[in-house]
């Protein structure tokens, strides 16, 4: 009896908890659980938490999980896959790049070049929805409603047209009507981005994140309460832009109607034209302050809402819009359609426009990456080796381009937005033209501006340079392969060496290294964009024809090729939406494609919607609060201990949510890290908030963090944070991979190169999350030693 009463009397042991949190590829409860039975504790099917069915109730027998913590599963794939329809997301590729553009800028402490750096990336972005929704005016009002519809020849095998064909005697004959009925493409387009945005927001970025700490002096951006919560910030861009979209149409159709009625109309009807201009423009500068002004607030959760005037710039600017559509379909007898609508060198000034901002951007960014940076955390010297964190003889980790990624980025996005654009529209003029060449004689269409065709164009030259750099990529791939194969036999010394099995490893060694090259790639990538990009802009300002024109008198092989370059640009632009939207499809289907084409992806949707608000949704700004509300609620009740188990992408939003955790918290959460892209990638791309000082304060305020990699993974590496005295360093590798060279009597079946995958499959990673798990706070709140934490690991 006494027994009894002396083990009901006893504390419960305090419960582990390992939260698995899965990479890009995404994978299922039951595959991350190792087991066909699991139950989803919370969440729902687009991103949830699963156990175990045998470990539903772990909390209430503790004593039955003494040997190893209880596993538990985040699963978000959902979040970023689904159903194949989203791979049309994939279109609006360009907003997701400029988005990326923002989060590039490097660490200072001048808020006022950073302010400067963001307003600038926001305007940009501003910008690339002007030229998307430019486009579907040039196509639907410009080549449809006036070309077209204003040709008999053309109209004569488009059917479809002949109710709006010129001389048809109809109501929508006229060319302002045919004008105010056709600006319902590309204002119905506007209004999809409009729904698009706010229904993701809604569904996928509106979660609260977690109390966590109060914000001080020098606290990390992502640790901020409100970096995760851009309500307002993204309310003010979504109206910027859908008013900007708005206002893009409305002075698409009063242009024309104006440059008619200065001929000659009524003095009345002129004054209407020249108010009805005011107006869009005053609208327009009221669009560009308010994106200006919609930098985000991450001190706090933001909840305030500017619906008052986002609805009355909204609602102006549709007004605007229907009042440019009521006065471009006023009867004017004498008004016909001929060559191109004067709204066409939109296109030059946009261009010109963007090449200006991209110029601001650069110098902006080139201030910030030379001015000193952020106060870093205080440094604990390591009394062995004479470093620590901080430490001014450890070299700096490297910037991508020398803190000038975001102009790189922000260029790349004007480019794809350029060609794009120029290519749809180039195909849709050789659609309505009937296989003929828009432009030259015979044909009844002028074709898209000039600046178009030139941008569609370059196209070839552009593939042609990176199938050039492509050779030389492999080429030196080749050379470092056979560079690499005496390591590899000195990794493996009491092996019999076989050539074959030492050049496997020895390419896999060297394609994992190629990830350090993509700086490099970028910068000739985008080099080559302007380059052409002002060949072009010259091109069509100087001579105002297309390529083909402009070498008509050039001799014969010249002419030639500048009309196939012309044409096959179009194709290939055409062909390009097409691979694009079935590369989508196949990436949510296929895991494998998914994982090729994942890391850019599952990049750019990462980061919230801070300069472009109809890019593709923010899957952290759901994932982050999950992760940080479930360690926080089930630390709180149950006084346990958890080991953040992330893989890949998985190990940034793992990191990203134990820097949104209070200190009592964080103290019980250790982190476990592998296939770590926060160094390599984030680190390199993102200083300002992946940088070396942000992880050195994450490690220097939890402690607790291993981080395992091979030198195999083409997207994981070590994590670069030297360890205190009596401590060693995050990093734990690099692991052997393969874990055997041959067969023998522990390895009976050839080992493979896992590369980025099966980390869980070397015995380093049970004794590192054991060691891990030992430093955490137990129940009475005292530390455990740390058992095997400066153990070096396998490999």
């Amino acid at each position: 009896m006494t027994v009894g009463t002396d083990a009901e009397a006893a504390p419960r042991p305090p419960l582990a908890l390992e939260l698995l949190v899965h990479g890009v590829g995404g994978t299922t409860p039951e595959r991350m659980l190792d087991d066909p039975r699991t139950v989803c504790l919370a969440g729902d099917d687009t991103a949830g938490v699963h156990r175990r069915a045998c470990d539903a109730d772990a909390e209430e027998h503790p004593e039955q999980h003494r040997e190893a913590p209880v596993p538990e599963a985040y699963c978000w794939s959902n979040l970023t896959s689904g159903n194949g329809s989203r791979a049309l997301w994939l279109l609006l590729l360009p907003f997701m790049v400029a988005n990326l553009a923002h989060w590039m800028r490097p660490p200072s402490h001048r808020r006022t070049l950073s302010r400067g750096y963001g307003a600038a990336v926001r305007l940009l972005a501003l910008t690339l929805t002007v030229l998307l929704v430019a486009a579907a005016c040039e196509v639907a009002l410009d080549l449809v409603g006036w070309q077209c519809a204003g040709s008999p020849r053309c109209v004569r095998g488009s059917s479809w047209l002949g109710f709006a064909a010129a001389g048809s005697g109809g109501w929508w004959s006229e060319p302002g009507r045919r004008l105010a009925l056709a600006a319902l493409v590309p204002a119905a387009l506007t209004a999809l981005l409009w729904w698009l945005s706010h229904r993701t927001w809604s569904a996928y970025e509106s979660q609260r994140p977690a109390p966590g700490a109060a914000a001080g002096p020098g606290t990390p951006s992502l640790a901020l309460p409100g970096f995760w919560y851009g309500r307002r910030s993204v309310a003010r861009l979504r109206a910027a832009h859908t008013a900007a979209g708005l206002l893009t149409v409305a002075a698409a159709v009063t242009v024309p109607a104006l440059r008619h009625d200065h001929g000659g109309a009524s003095v009345p009807l002129r004054a209407l034209g020249w108010a009805l201009a005011g107006l869009i423009c005053c609208l327009a500068l009221a669009a560009v302050a308010v994106t200006c002004r919609a930098a985000r607030s991450e001190a706090g959760l933001d909840d305030a809402t500017d619906h008052r005037s986002s609805r009355a710039l909204l609602a102006a600017s549709a007004a605007a819009l229907a009042a440019a559509a009521c006065y471009a379909a006023w009867h004017r007898p004498a008004w016909t359609a001929t060559g191109r609508l004067p709204t066409a060198q939109a296109f030059i000034v946009l261009t010109v426009l963007q090449g200006a901002l991209i110029a601001a951007l650069a110098l902006l960014a080139a201030l910030l990456y030379r001015s000193p940076p952020p106060e870093s955390v205080p440094a604990q010297a390591d009394t062995d080796t004479g470093a620590g964190q901080g430490d001014p003889g450890e070299p700096p980790r490297p910037v991508a381009l020398s803190g000038l990624a975001g102009p790189a980025v922000g260029l790349l996005a004007c480019g794809l937005g350029g060609v794009l654009t120029g290519g749809v529209a180039q195909r849709a003029a050789d659609w309505l033209d009937r296989g003929r060449t828009p432009g030259e004689a015979g044909s009844p269409l002028a074709g898209p501006p000039a600046v178009l065709t030139w941008e569609a164009s370059v196209i070839p030259l552009v593939l042609a340079l990176l199938a050039v750099a492509g050779a030389a990529v492999a080429w030196r791939l080749h050379g470092r392969e056979r560079a690499l194969c005496g390591e590899v036999e000195a990794a493996y010394p009491d092996e019999q060496h076989r050539p074959a099995r030492t050049r496997q490893i020895a390419a896999a060694v060297a394609r994992a290294r190629l990830t350090d090259s993509a700086p490099l790639l970028v910068a000739v990538v985008c080099a080559a964009a302007f380059v052409l990009g002002a060949a072009a802009v010259t091109g069509a300002l100087t001579g105002g024809g297309t390529p083909g024109d402009r070498a008509a008198d050039a001799p014969a092989a010249v002419s030639a090729a500048a009309r196939a370059a012309q044409a096959l640009g179009s194709w290939l632009v055409g062909a390009g939406v097409v691979a694009l939207v079935a590369l989508g499809r196949r990436a949510y289907r296929d895991p494998a494609a998914r994982r090729t084409v994942g890391i850019l992806w599952d990049v750019g949707t990462f980061w919230p919607r801070a300069a472009h608000p109809f890019a593709p949704p923010c899957y952290a700004e759901r994932a982050v609060p999950d992760l940080s509300w479930r360690m926080e609620s089930w630390t709180a009740r149950t006084g346990g201990r958890i080991i953040l188990s992330g893989h890949s992408q998985g190990s940034v939003l793992s990191a990203a949510a134990v820097w949104q955790l209070d200190p009592a918290t964080r103290g019980r959460v250790a982190l476990l890290t592998y296939g770590c892209p926060l160094t390599r990638l984030y680190g390199r791309w993102f200083p300002a908030y992946f940088g070396q000082q942000p992880l050195d304060g994450l490690h220097h305020d939890m402690h607790a963090w291993r981080n395992l990699w091979r030198r195999t993974d083409p997207i994981g590496g070590p994590v670069g944070i030297r360890g205190t005295a009596g401590e060693g360093g995050v990093d734990r590798g690099p692991l052997l991979d393969p874990a055997a060279y041959g067969r023998s009597v522990s390895h009976p079946l050839p080992e493979p190169v896992r590369g980025h995958s099966d980390f869980q499959a070397d015995p380093a990673f049970a004794r590192e999350r054991a060691a891990l798990l030992a430093r955490l706070l137990p129940a009475g709140g005292k530390a455990l030693p740390a058992q095997g934490i400066s153990g070096r690991s396998s490999g």
